[in-house]
């Protein structure tokens, strides 16, 4: 496979040659005028403002939750243009609220519950005038407000301590590296059960809005209400959320400022799953872009870089830089170049944080939160002579 990127072609050229990466023009801190303090604008076009006045908060009051009784016997119910691309297990939980989450990966698991008469997965999403068949659901006994056990208690304090946004609609934690965000097989502690603890009065639990691999720390974007649900994900679909990650890798990246385009197919195997260049047309596989920047170099061995999805395939930001010759250090799935040795004092983790996400409020604002470096990441900034507060020229990439 080839590793050579390609300049900027000033024609146009069809979306599905774009193959490599090519070089753009970000505007520097000093284009941009520093702000207030003599720190460079992060975003361009970015405003000061957080959240709406207070009179706009009022107006947009949330909706209701619409009461519904819970079905004793089997009963066939059809998708409503308002749940149209809904998750099968959010729909669930927005239909029969205080419904457990094991209770509805249970059903789901079993082949009890089926859309137009098939089994599904509790991911898939549903379309507008599916036919869904739902069994008899108990309710678990609602938890009295306020009475957590220990263990819950210390759940709750374990995410007040990831918290670095809230309000009443939205939190964005700072996921440790490590931490799965969903379950999987074998694994009892991840963010969404430990969501669980912070239901409400009348069941409803946070709901994630995206999702970050287990070994990436950084912002977990959270909505607490599932009016915030529905506009943030809407958000993402339409790509009004701009996310910023760091990573170190090994080399130089050539240029130092890029576009990355390719096709990503999922290649799973028993005991593995990657994702793979594929070609335009090739079973499952979907277009990915990521923007890339250098910002600051260790010698020539090591370099930190910072990256923009503009998609927001799996894996996408490791497969592309292993594409581009570039894996980030401590991937156990994507580096494979041989005979390299990691210089001493650095630890064998992945080296990728999900570093700041900007997104509209659902109710008026922005949402702009920013993630520290994890501690295996400082400690290797340290060593390496990085300062993590050096300008970040990625973030007045342009949007796609």
């Amino acid at each position: 496979m080839s590793r050579r990127i390609k300049r900027m072609n000033p024609k146009p050229r069809d979306r599905d040659e774009r193959k490599e990466a090519r070089p753009f023009k970000a505007r520097s801190a000093k284009k941009s005028g520093p702000r207030p303090g003599g720190k460079p604008p992060r975003f361009a076009g970015e405003r000061a403002e957080r959240r709406a006045p207070k009179a706009e908060l009022e107006r947009a009051a949330p909706e209701k939750p619409v009461a519904t009784l819970l079905p004793t016997k089997v009963q066939t119910v059809i998708v409503t243009a308002d749940e149209n691309n809904m998750r099968v297990d959010r729909f669930l939980e927005a239909r029969f609220p205080g419904l457990s989450f094991s209770h509805i990966q249970r059903v789901v698991r079993k082949g009890e519950l089926r859309v137009d008469g098939k089994r599904v997965d509790s991911k898939d999403r549903l379309e507008e005038g599916q036919s869904v068949r739902i069994p008899p659901l108990k309710l678990d006994a609602p938890k009295v407000v306020g009475e957590l056990s220990e263990a819950a208690q210390k759940t709750l304090k374990a995410l007040k301590e990831m918290t670095i946004w809230e309000d009443d609609d939205v939190l964005v934690l700072n996921k440790p590296a490590g931490l799965a965000v969903q379950g999987g097989s074998g694994m009892t502690r991840h963010i969404d059960q430990m969501l669980e603890v912070m239901r409400d009065s009348k069941g409803q639990k946070p709901r994630l809005v995206h999702r970050i691999d287990r070994e990436t720390s950084g912002c977990l974007l959270i909505a607490k209400t599932r009016f915030a649900a529905s506009h943030l994900t809407g958000a993402f679909r339409s790509r009004s959320a701009r996310k910023v990650y760091w990573a170190l890798v090994p080399g130089l990246p050539k240029p130092k400022q890029g576009r990355i385009s390719t096709f990503l197919a999922k290649e799973e195997s028993e005991d593995d799953t990657i994702m793979r260049i594929a070609q335009h047309g090739d079973e499952g596989a979907s277009h990915a872009v990521t923007y890339y920047a250098v910002v600051e170099t260790a010698g020539n061995k090591l370099t930190w870089v910072s990256l923009k999805p503009v998609t927001g395939r799996t894996h996408q930001l490791r497969a592309h830089m292993e594409h581009i010759g570039h894996p980030i250090v401590g991937d156990p799935k994507y580096f494979n170049i041989e005979n390299w040795q990691l210089p001493g004092g650095l630890q064998n983790r992945l080296h990728l944080l999900a570093r700041r996400i900007v997104i509209p409020h659902p109710r008026g604002g922005v949402i702009d939160a920013t993630a520290p470096l994890p501690p295996h990441m400082q400690q290797s900034w340290n060593l390496l002579g990085l300062d993590a507060a050096r300008f970040d020229p990625i973030e007045n990439a342009p949007e796609e």
